[in-house]
């Protein structure tokens, strides 16, 4: 598995800390809000699970699986595979993120979610790769991780093919591991 990364982006170190700092700004941007913390699976399980023990706030946790794939082809078209199971009308809520390329599902995601009424919604996303989005996407994420460049990554949740998500760093893929 290893031998198909071609360079670690980001080591597991450099990940934490970033974490921690980002766990930081949330704590005081929640505090006595009681918020929703909502996952978008599957590739956000690993950052999720780090990034809420970092939220030293009261807060509720939730997720929603999206998807556009019937098998490997992409349909084009978002479909809520799980909806979030708790009332956001009124709520503060926090989508996290894996990462921010395309800008589709994100896009879907906060138009979904705003369409149940919430006090506030914001967006925090591990990465945010700028070069990946779709002409038309303006949504910017209000906490971001690290901006990476234009690549194919992988671990800390990523894959390809359901593959490499339990990597402890983000790396990038050799092109001959998915041109196979």
């Amino acid at each position: 598995m290893e031998n198909d990364i071609q360079e670690i982006l980001l080591t597991e170190e450099q990940i934490q800390q970033r974490i921690r700092e980002l766990g930081e700004e949330l704590t005081k941007e929640y505090e006595g809000k009681d918020p929703v913390i909502v996952g978008v699976l599957k590739g956000v399980v690993v950052f999720y699970a780090d990034m809420i023990r970092q939220i030293k706030v009261p807060c509720q946790m939730d997720f929603m699986w999206i998807s556009s794939y019937a098998g490997t082809c992409s349909t084009g078209k978002m479909d809520v595979k799980r909806d979030v199971s708790v009332d956001l009308k009124g709520r503060h809520v926090l989508i996290l993120e894996d990462i921010y390329d395309t800008g589709n599902s994100l896009d879907f995601t906060y138009k979904h979610l705003m369409s149940k009424e919430p006090a506030s919604l914001k967006i925090c996303t591990l990465l945010d790769k700028p070069s990946g989005r779709k002409p038309g996407i303006t949504l910017q994420a209000d906490y971001v991780g690290f901006t990476i460049p234009s690549a194919f990554v992988v671990g800390y949740g990523l894959d390809f093919d359901e593959h490499y998500r339990n990597l402890p760093y983000v790396g990038v893929l050799k092109p001959e591991a998915y041109e196979k």
